[in-house]
């Protein structure tokens, strides 16, 4: 009897539990090249949501080629962590410099850059999991330590171009 006294105790406590806000990841970004924004919700409650990936994906594409790639869900959740980590609203865009890289794109930056291009035969951009970013309203050295603090992944550091360069490769910086 005691136990079942228990077990309908704490089924009172699951709508309470159940009521509580959702967690969501939203993400806003805009191509620099393109223009486009995209504003997605992307998961929710720890769940990834498809459409919300694929709008990422359409929004990070190589904008050279039009190829659409996955974009690896920690290079997600790492830009909502340094959007987060620097203060800003999770309806403000991110500017994309470059999400997603074809190889034949990778290939044809390095070529026309030369072997000290900062483009990396192996690019992290090739398989989704890098992104070239600025934030509007924060200074690039900001940004840059931002996401050295956070110590997720790569982090390269480029002030001439106006970004930086995160991934989630190993974790190192440039």
């Amino acid at each position: 009897m005691l136990g079942g006294m228990v077990a309908g105790a704490a089924m009172l406590m699951l709508p309470h539990r159940a009521a509580a806000a959702p967690i969501e990841w939203r993400l806003a970004l805009r191509n620099v090249h393109t223009g486009e924004a995209v504003d997605a919700l992307f998961a929710r409650d720890g769940q990834f949501l498809p459409q919300g990936l694929a709008e990422l994906a359409h929004g990070m594409r190589d904008w050279r080629t039009g190829e659409v790639f996955a974009i690896d869900r920690q290079l997600l959740a790492l830009l909502v962590n340094l959007r987060e980590t620097l203060g800003q609203p999770g309806n403000k865009a991110i500017d994309l410099i470059s999400g997603y890289r074809s190889p034949a794109t990778n290939g044809a930056l390095r070529a026309a850059g030369g072997a000290h291009s900062g483009v990396a035969t192996r690019s992290q951009h090739m398989l989704g999991k890098a992104s070239d970013i600025h934030v509007p309203g924060v200074a690039l050295d900001r940004l840059r330590s931002a996401a050295m603090a956070l110590g997720k992944g790569g982090v390269g550091y480029y002030p001439r171009d106006g970004f930086v360069h995160v991934d989630t490769g190993r974790v190192r910086h440039w």
